[in-house]
């Protein structure tokens, strides 16, 4: 008994993508912040301080103008409260009052020394004397 045996294998391709049957559910898009976001936030380092339209407006009718030197006390203590997990802040400098949005770097409102007084500032979670 000599009989031979030849196995012949048919060479494999991929086959071409199926659609989903009908049906079936999609897989859901992740929400929130993408990772690639995040990792372009962190290389681009903090976030320039900027001012919104309310507080540049305060600023202007009471007559607030921060040079670099006090811009640069400002930056430098939201990036304080920013390290301690602070997400809206009361930052004192000269005299002034400014609510910061920690997480946005935006300062929301300005108070000059005048205005203090029997002012009650809502919705910080916490202060810092720059």
């Amino acid at each position: 008994m000599s009989d031979k045996f030849t196995l012949y294998t048919p060479p494999v391709y991929p086959t071409a993508p199926q659609p989903p049957p009908p049906g079936a559910r999609q897989p859901a898009k992740p929400q929130g912040t993408s990772f690639d976001e995040v990792l372009r936030g962190q290389l681009k380092g903090p976030q320039e301080l900027q001012f919104s339209r309310h507080a540049l407006a305060r600023m202007e009718s009471r007559g607030i103008n921060f040079g670099p030197a006090e811009m640069g006390r400002i930056e430098s203590a939201v990036q304080s409260v920013q390290a301690k997990g602070g997400r809206d802040s009361l930052v004192m400098l000269d005299g002034n009052a400014l609510v910061v949005s920690v997480k946005n770097s935006t300062v929301v409102t300005v108070v000059d020394q005048q205005s203090l007084k029997n002012n009650v500032f809502t919705n910080i979670d916490s202060a810092i004397i720059a």
